[in-house]
């Protein structure tokens, strides 16, 4: 009986101790925040042309930055 309980404890320990999944499940997520974010990115280019996407941006940083102060 006692080496019963001993081979079942040590499958069960096994199942808990290999992270192989959940690293798995890690990457997946990054990946999909990279995409996403890529994603966003390229919208938003897309929707104007590059130019005027860093001079607005670049223009409306400093407008805030004159009402707000450093």
């Amino acid at each position: 009986m006692q080496n019963f309980i001993t081979k079942a404890y040590l499958q069960y320990k096994s199942l808990f101790d290999n992270e192989r999944g959940s690293q798995s499940l890690e990457w997946i997520a990054i990946a999909a925040v990279v995409v996403i974010i890529t994603g966003l990115i390229s919208q938003q280019v897309s929707s104007m042309s590059l130019g005027e996407t860093f001079v607005g941006k670049i223009s409306n940083w400093i407008e805030k930055i004159g009402q707000d102060g450093w």
